[in-house]
């Protein structure tokens, strides 16, 4: 079987240091590569940043983070990757994008490595090609990486057994549940989660209730414990609505259409709180739903 001792994880954004950060503390040699330019230092320093607060919390020992900082590395060099038993690309969900990461990868693979994406909605089967095709899988994590404890490992039908087994260990080892699923556009919980998403949107912008009446009914009414609307604040609107276009594109059902409220909040830049304002206005403490939004859908009508 494939041992994992050492992951590269390719892209350093939220989702790829979050990934970075579960590695390290999981007692395995973490390389995080930077590939979109800057200083991959800065990368480190948002794990180191993630640890604090949780060492704040006294959700993490002082001790554990600094020793899981010190299995960490980043850089901005694809080469090093050969010293990876597993690399996961966690990079932009652009198909072609990802396409030509992993030509760029494939000359530096190590044979035996097991290639991952953490692609959220696009198939396995559109990015496993060359060599190492049967030992390309997916690893979709969840946002945030360090308290969501699902991922959902998405093979093909002539993936190597034992690539999958070693993903499945390697999920295993962060404390983290793996749920298999076969290889198809949005796996399981997106292909279930985005028409709940793109519903609240579209009832939210039909004025069937205002924005905090919707999550408190759904998480009253469902036991959810976030409303869908301050969840795809917080997945980012831009996000779902790559997600809903790519599985309106894949199976024509009206259930994933995004709204127009939706497209017009992402073309304004209100992509939900990491910019501060989507549907709700995450300036406040708490947030509020933002007014603006539905003004922003009323100005383009």
């Amino acid at each position: 079987m494939i041992e994992i001792q050492t992951v590269g994880i390719i892209g350093a954004g939220l989702m790829g240091t979050g990934i970075a950060e579960v590695c390290a503390l999981a007692g395995l040699r973490t390389l995080l590569v930077r590939v979109s330019g800057g200083d991959p230092a800065q990368a480190v320093e948002r794990v180191r940043a993630s640890m604090a607060a949780r060492v704040a919390r006294g959700k993490l020992a002082p001790a554990d983070a600094e020793a899981a900082l010190g299995r960490l590395e980043a850089t901005a060099d694809l080469a090093a990757v050969a010293a990876c038993d597993l690399v996961i690309e966690s990079i932009v969900e652009d198909l072609e994008r990802k396409r030509a990461l992993f030509a760029r990868l494939a000359p530096h693979l190590a044979p035996h490595a097991v290639l991952a994406s953490n692609t959220s909605t696009l198939k396995i089967a559109d990015l496993a090609a060359g060599a190492h095709a049967t030992r390309t899988l997916g690893l979709h994590f969840f946002s945030p990486v360090p308290a969501m404890s699902l991922v959902e490992v998405a093979h093909l039908p002539t993936t190597d057994p034992e690539a999958r087994a070693a993903a499945e260990a390697f999920v295993a080892r962060l404390g983290k549940t793996a749920v298999p699923v076969l290889d198809a556009t949005g796996f399981i919980v997106n292909r279930l989660l985005v028409p709940m998403l793109t519903g609240a949107i579209a009832a939210y912008e039909q004025g069937l209730a205002p924005a905090e009446h919707i999550d408190t009914a759904m998480r009253l009414g469902c036991g959810h414990p976030v409303g869908p609307l301050a969840l795809a604040d917080l997945v980012g609107l831009d996000v779902v609505y790559a997600m809903a276009k790519l599985l309106y594109k894949e199976f024509g059902d009206d259930r994933f259409r995004p709204p127009a409220l939706l497209r017009r909040l992402v073309q304004a830049g209100h992509l939900g709180k990491k910019t501060g304002l989507g549907l709700y206005d995450h300036t406040c403490k708490p947030p509020r739903a933002n007014l603006a939004a539905l003004a922003v859908e009323r100005a383009a009508a």
